[in-house]
């Protein structure tokens, strides 16, 4: 489709062009990218607006801020120190979100290529995830694996659409950038 922006489509003969490099320089590539993602389908018209790319922003925030507060370090060759059976009924509906967010993803990248659908799903796991902050506190009942698995996931879904942050909570996971 194409870009709109103000009623009219983007072109240079008019003027009402948005720069990649001011949306790049007050937002980050990140943000751009995802709102590009985001904002509409490949095959339906985008209709511009930068208050979308704030909101992009303020979502790659929260989610730095949710992985960065409370991190759990996995160590190679870990495995999972839980049975589903022993978690909260909150933690199991965490997890059961995580694992349809994995599965609309992989279904939107078999070919539909719709990936605002992704962007959103992601979106809806994190607010999941914030609903109840205490499973990932520090000093939480939830097991380590748990959180673990929750924070990688979440970071492994993003990688395709924002990868340089991505790359960063990798890391601050405690995992080998590739």
């Amino acid at each position: 489709g194409m870009v709109i922006k103000n009623g009219a489509k983007m072109s240079k003969s008019m003027g009402n062009v948005v720069s990649p490099d001011d949306m790049v320089a007050r937002y980050g590539a990140d943000a751009t990218r995802l709102y590009t993602l985001f904002a509409a389908p490949p095959d339906r018209d985008l209709d511009w607006q930068d208050q979308g790319v704030e909101g992009v922003y303020r979502f790659l925030s929260r989610l730095y801020r949710f992985i960065t507060e409370n991190p759990v370090r996995s160590t190679p060759g870990e495995s999972r120190d839980y049975e589903v059976a022993d978690l909260t009924p909150d933690a199991r509906k965490v997890l059961r979100k995580l694992h349809q967010t994995i599965q609309r993803i992989t279904g939107d990248f078999q070919g539909r290529w719709h990936f605002n659908t992704s962007v959103a799903a992601m979106m809806e796991l994190l607010n999941a995830c914030m609903v109840k902050p205490e499973l990932f506190a520090l000093n939480s009942i939830a097991p380590n694996g748990f959180r673990s698995e929750v924070q990688r996931n979440l970071v492994l879904l993003l990688n395709p659409f924002a990868p340089y942050l991505a790359a960063e909570l990798w890391t601050i996971l405690g995992e080998e950038p590739d």
